[in-house]
């Protein structure tokens, strides 16, 4: 039986153009989650697992959806061929059930990891030089730098419960949490 397996990584993005391209592929069965791949705990992915059996073919659209690192997909792998299960792969035209589809694998899944790796390097490199030139990253303070020491002031003083505070400069719990522990560690 062919089993399919779709992953987004966001609530907002849809999975429909891989649904489609495992169904043309022949799946019997869908599987998808809505969860980033660095997740470990996929449900749809779990459900999956419990269902494959000795002779199935697990299709996915592209190998990123079933596993974010080298390892994972090798992990995967040797499940996969401990239980007499093939896995296919619809953009890299990988079939395990052959043996070069497992040298092709292998060496996708190599590539795979290189090229996430670049990108994590070059991100870091790019926030190191952003962070030298005096820029650092998140969203702008909206709330002036006497506010936000007046409200760790009165939060200090414990004469206002949090949720006054809250009140007073209109911000949530966790927004004045955040500011009374930048201002812990500012000192």
């Amino acid at each position: 039986m062919l089993i399919g397996y779709a992953r987004v990584s966001t609530l907002l993005q849809n999975a429909e153009l891989q649904n489609d391209a495992l169904t043309k592929a022949g799946c019997e069965k869908i599987f998808t989650d809505k969860i980033s791949g660095t997740v470990c705990e996929r449900p749809a992915l779990s459900k999956l697992k419990e269902i494959l059996r000795k002779g199935d073919t697990l299709v996915v659209w592209r190998l990123d959806r079933l596993g974010r690192s080298l390892k994972d997909l090798i992990d995967w792998m040797n499940y996969l061929e401990n239980e007499g299960i093939a896995l296919k792969s619809l953009q890299e035209s990988i079939d395990t059930s052959t043996a070069t589809g497992r040298l092709v694998f292998h060496i996708f899944a190599s590539m795979a990891e290189f090229e996430r790796n670049l990108i994590r390097e070059r991100t870091m490199a790019g926030l190191e030089s952003a962070r030298a030139r005096g820029r650092t990253g998140g969203r702008p303070k909206k709330m002036s730098e006497d506010k936000r020491k007046l409200m760790v002031r009165l939060y200090h003083e414990k004469q206002h419960s949090v949720d006054e505070i809250c009140q007073m400069m209109s911000i949530s719990k966790p927004t004045l949490y955040n500011y009374v522990k930048g201002a812990l560690a500012e000192k």
